[in-house]
Order: C-alpha cells, then structure tokens, then sequence
C-alpha cells in the first residue's frame, strides 16, 4: 500500500511509535516557531528547563501579536523573548516584519519538513508541502530542546479538487465549503490533504490560506503536494535550492474521500457565531454592514492585497463602512507600495494597518455595538473582535471589498468583470528585520531580560492519590479557548502574568468564575463536545491550574486543547455515557478516588457525586507518556524527572 504525503513525513520523522491510527508517535522535529502572545511563556518554560542552545535545524521567534503598546508590558515581553532568542541561538523577527505564518511561508517554510508552532494556525505551513502543526508552547519549548513531539497518528482524509475557480471565488470559498461539509470538529484526529487536477490552479497563497483556516476542522493539519506551482513561488522568493517534489502515491489509501467540484463554488460566508455556520453569499442577502476588515494571516498576501487594490481601485469606501487592510508582512507592504496598490487603498478611503494580526485577535478595530463586520480573517467567535454583540462574517478578499464600496454584504460577481492580477516572478528580498542569534561563544556573555510583568510558572505538584472538589463550571458545547482565556488588547498584555490574566478566566461564562475558584481552592469543569476549540493558547490550561482546576470533564475534547491540558497536570476526562452530562450540575462535590493508582496503571476512572451519591464512569485516550507526565504533574516535571531518571 501507497502512502500519503503526510504518511511520507511522518515516516520520514518517526523516532517512536507505530503509525497505527490511534496511537501514539513522536517525530522529530526540524522547525518551531512561537508568536509574542504565547512566546514569552515558552520561552519561560524553555528557559526553566536548562538547555543553553535551542537543537532544532530553525527556531523563529516572531512579534506580530501584541504590538499594540498602551504600557510596558508588551514592550517588556519583547524585550525578553529578543534577548533569548539572541542567547539561545533563534532567530527574531522584528515587530512590523510581518505575521508569523505569513513570513514564515516566505522566508522559511521548507517542503517536506516538520515545523510546529505556538500558535494554531501554523498549519499555514501545508501550503507549501510541510507538515505544519499548532502546539502548546511547552511543547514548543521540549522541541526547541532536542524532543520529540508527540501527536496520534490521524486517519487522513482526501479532499479532491477538480476543476476550476470561476472569476469572483477565491480560496477561501473553497475551506469554506470544507468547513460546512465538515463542521469544527469533523477534522478532530485527521489530517486533510488535497489533491486532484484543481490544486494545479492554485497558487501557493491561496493553497496556504485553505491549509490556514483547516485549523478550524480541528484537524491536526492540513497539506498540500510540493509541485512546481511550489517551485515556482520558492523560487521567487529566491529559495528554489529548498525545493523537493513531494506528492501523495497513486495507491495511497484514505480514511475518508471529499469531492469538491471548483466550477460550482461560489462566493460564500461563515455566520456568526462559528467558521462552520455556512451561507452563499446570495443566500444571506444585502445585510448593512459597518465595518470591514482584511487582513490575518489566513489572508493578507500579495495576492489577495492586489485583487483587493484592484477592487477598490478609483472607487470609494462606503461613507458609513470602515475599511482597515492589515499587509501580512514588511515584503507584501513594500512590494504593494512599488507598484501602486497602496496607493489605490489609500485613495479609495481604506485605513492601513501595520503588518501584524491586530484585529483578528482583538488587537483594536473592535466594531462598533451591535455591528456587523465583515472579515477575511478563520475565526468569528463571539466577543473575539472586542465587541460582545457585534455580528462578524468571515469571507474572501473579493467578498469584502466589493461590499467595503457598497455598504452592504455583496456578492463580487454583480461588480463585472474581475480585475486581472499576476503573482510577481520575484519577490523583493530583505531580510534585515530578522535578527540573527550569538555565536555559542558570544551568547555566553549575554543575560536574558526580564520585565516586572513577568511572572513564574505556575506551582505543580504530583497527582494525588485522590481527588475531591466541586464542580465549580459547568458549560456546553464548542467552548473555545477564547471562552477560557479571552484575547483582546485589554487582555493580552498579561500573556507572561498567570496571576493577574486568571481575573479574566471563563469571564463570559461565568463573571465571578476566578473568585469561585479561590473561594473553593479547587475544582472540576464540567464541559460538553469539542472543549477547547481554536486557538493552541497554553494559558487556557495554565490559568486553570493557577486557579486550582485538577479535572476537566467532557464530552469530547479539542485535540492541542486536550495536549495541553496533560502538559499542565490537568487530567482531561470524558464521560463513558455521554448522557451523564445532563445529570451533573453546578456545585456539585465529585470524586475521583483512587486516581493516582487507576491513572498509573491505564484502569478505567470513575468519578462519584457526594451530592446526589450518583457514580458516573468516564474515559480518556491517553498514552503511556501522557499518563506519566501526569503522574510527575505536568511535562515540565515530567521533563525535569526524566532528565534525573537518566
């Protein structure tokens, strides 16, 4: 039997394990990056580990999420993420260079490598052939050091694209139509790799925006073929030495097959509240809208900035829209000032942005109340934006402008004819917002910078024996990690302060919920499917534990949410019988006893109700590993244990 592409990296990285789907395999990891948001508590964490030089073949660390400066924190989180990365032999990139996915595409990404990141949209990645995957930053920081990364191995699922785009459809109608086929959580332990004779039509940029936003599938990743429409962006970039064909075998098998006809795609929109509540365009009519924003890392390339210009070329922005246009990087601003295209932004009435996320993770350009904002960002979860009752759609490039000049939700087809646009056949190259790592020799004289914001990890300890606590949360289905711990530039300031981010924990489920939890010392959630969606953000389990939560228990879990959950001693549970959800309520005392002994030996967990004397039986998929981690109580322990044990 044939392999995959993904199967071919996997193999080509196994350093344990079987590829057997549901089972455990650690692979070796050639590249990581991190983002500032989630970067300064993996470095934290690496820096507690004790290794002098990261050991993989390329580690970035980029700034492109908290740019917005209000106070020192932000500045002072820099300041220390740059001063490890010059010690520790990373590379830095510079705030305004560019978003991590976006840059790292250009100037870095390799086909056929492993790369994984502290952010949930590294999967980016995929679009030029890598298996890119988001982690939790601990993860990152064992990675950085030498270790293996360990996923289950995923069924693989074909998407079969035939076809082409018609004029007006983009990209991201096709993940779209993905995600309303699939749903958020139909990618849950898969990998979604694309193929058919319509991914010759796609240029890498819109390959990477569908491999981009399938972080919302809850896919493990998602992957694209490294063919010469790759080669031909690698070279452009001025890289082609790094290019290696790599495509699935003609009888390589797949857990599950999707056919999607290209010719048939139209313009479409995710609905709020969720990226899989999906509507043609046409469907959903001319609604008012207030604001558009475009921009993210699942859409700000040179690409879609140009057929954005070319939209808004000699026209105006509607008198009641806002438009704000974020370039993802100093390389697609520079080259859109070169030739033009900003001028025709600028001239049609748009607001630009510095190449960084901003908007999509709550980084200003909140809507106004009750608004509706159209994005070309992956996520549309409520209050994401800043605003709790503003209605965001998710939509392409062309969506977007053509309804930033009319005022309403527009389908671009009754514009006319497309604009034409080319992708250059060179990139300009300049790399000097990348900042080069000390020699060995040099980084031995240099110090790691600290800011007062910066606190500790937070305190573990070793899996009791026994564990009885109130359930102090009780919530439903598809809760994301921006329920757990919201994002925002209130908010995000705090990413390297546990203590103080804890205030704002579950804040929109529960007001009081960080008082409840010191008021009772510690606790159990209780959580329906899909717990812990979206964002690969650590401090939604890292805040958790600050606050004393020793069980999360559920119906189904998010899989990096899940990893993360292990990483920081929290024991994620799900019910055997999913129906003992409803029979659970709000401050109930609940045990798990004898936990410690049924977790070290892989015995099914039972969870007893003192309040009503009910018992419940629930289950967990985890490896060896992962059990001992939470044994030692957490991976930091766990690393720090077997670093004594060997």
């Amino acid at each position: 039997m044939g392999l995959t592409i993904a199967q071919k990296i996997i193999k080509n990285h196994l350093v344990s394990g079987e590829m057997k789907v549901g089972s455990e395999v650690g692979l070796r990891i050639d590249q990581t990056l991190t983002q500032d948001a989630t970067g300064t508590m993996a470095y934290l964490e690496f820096e507690a580990m004790g290794i002098d030089r990261v050991r993989t073949e390329l580690s970035v660390a980029y700034i492109d999420h908290n740019t917005l400066q209000t106070g020192f924190e932000n500045a002072d989180d820099h300041r220390f993420i740059q001063s490890v990365a010059k010690k520790r032999g990373l590379r830095f990139s510079r705030p305004g260079n560019g978003i991590c996915h976006q840059v790292h595409l250009e100037r870095f990404g390799v086909p056929g490598k492993t790369l994984i990141g502290s952010d949930s949209h590294t999967p980016t990645g995929g679009g030029i052939g890598m298996l890119a995957m988001g982690a939790g930053g601990l993860d990152v920081a064992v990675a950085m050091g030498g270790g293996a990364y360990y996923i289950t191995m995923p069924k693989m699922v074909r998407v079969n694209l035939t076809g082409r785009l018609s004029p007006w459809v983009a990209a991201k109608d096709i993940i779209l139509e993905v995600l309303r086929i699939m749903s958020v959580k139909g990618g849950v332990g898969k990998i979604v790799e694309y193929g058919g004779e319509g991914v010759k039509t796609l240029s890498v940029p819109e390959r990477a925006t569908i491999t981009n936003m399938g972080a919302e599938l809850g896919a493990t990743t998602s992957i694209f073929p490294s063919d010469e429409i790759t080669r031909s962006f690698l070279k452009a970039q001025g890289r082609e030495d790094v290019w290696i064909p790599l495509e699935a075998d003609a009888d390589a098998e797949y857990d599950e097959i999707i056919n999607i006809d290209l010719n048939r795609l139209v313009p479409l929109a995710a609905m709020p509240h969720m990226p899989d509540n999906v509507k043609s365009v046409e469907e959903i009519g001319e609604i008012k809208i207030d604001q558009v924003c475009i921009g993210s890392c699942t859409n700000s390339s040179l690409l879609d900035m140009l057929k954005v210009a070319a939209v808004l070329k000699g026209r105006t922005v509607w008198p009641s829209v806002s438009l704000s246009i974020a370039p993802g990087s100093k390389q697609v601003l520079n080259m859109l000032a070169r030739c033009g295209a900003l001028s025709d932004m600028i001239d049609a009435g748009a607001r630009i942005l510095e190449s960084a996320c901003g908007p999509c993770i709550g980084m200003g350009q909140s809507p106004n109340s009750e608004g509706v904002s159209l994005r070309t960002f992956n996520r549309n979860f409520e209050g994401r934006s800043g605003t709790a009752d503003a209605g965001i759609y998710l939509v392409s490039p062309e969506t977007a402008a053509a309804s930033a000049l009319t005022g309403v939700l527009t389908d671009p087809r009754t514009l006319g004819d497309m604009p034409e646009t080319e992708m250059p056949d060179e990139f300009i190259i300049n790399d000097n917002m990348i900042i080069m790592p000390a020699s060995p020799e040099e980084a031995e004289e240099l110090e790691v910078i600290y800011g007062p914001n910066i606190k500790p990890f937070p305190t573990t300890e070793p899996l009791p024996e026994d564990i009885t606590a109130k359930a102090v949360l009780k919530v439903g289905d598809n809760i994301t990690t921006d329920h757990i711990m919201p994002a925002g530039a209130k908010i995000l300031p705090y990413r390297s302060n546990i203590p103080y981010l804890s205030n704002f924990c579950f804040r929109q489920c529960d007001e009081d919920f960080a008082l409840h939890c010191k008021q009772a010392g510690k606790g159990i959630i209780i959580g329906g499917a899909n717990y812990g969606q979206g964002s690969s953000r650590e401090h939604a389990a890292l805040v958790p534990l600050y606050l004393g939560i020793k069980a999360v228990v559920t119906k189904s879990f998010a899989r990096i949410h899940c990893a993360n959950l292990v990483n920081a001693g929290i024991i994620p549970l799900t019910f055997a019988d999913e129906a003992d959800y409803d029979r659970l309520s709000l401050n109930d005392e609940l045990c798990l006893p004898d936990i410690r002994q049924r977790i070290a030996k892989g015995e099914k967990v039972v969870m007893k109700n003192l309040t009503t004397g009910e018992e419940y039986a629930l289950d967990y998929a985890l490896s060896e590993r992962q059990r001992e981690i939470l044994l030692d109580g957490g991976l930091l322990d766990y690393t720090r244990e077997n670093a004594k044990r060997s």
